[in-house]
């Protein structure tokens, strides 16, 4: 369902960006764009990696508040 909500407001952010003439936030051509995935990807599944085996939320909030994960 968040897979569908983050495809539905990525074309409604580039519909609104084309209508109003604001330059879009994303590179235009298809490679670039690839690029952008292929980040957003890396950087999940290596939260998941460092995360595995903590329990839920363990990690980011001992970050967040400066104590050990």
């Amino acid at each position: 369902m968040k897979i569908l909500i983050g495809f539905a407001l990525g074309l409604a952010i580039g519909a609104a960006s084309r209508w109003f003439e604001i330059p879009v936030p994303a590179p235009p051509r298809l490679i670039g764009a690839l690029l952008v995935v292929s980040i957003t990807v890396g950087y999940m599944l290596t939260d998941r990696l460092l995360t595995r085996g903590a329990p839920e939320g363990a990690a980011r909030a001992g970050s967040i508040q400066g104590g050990k994960p």
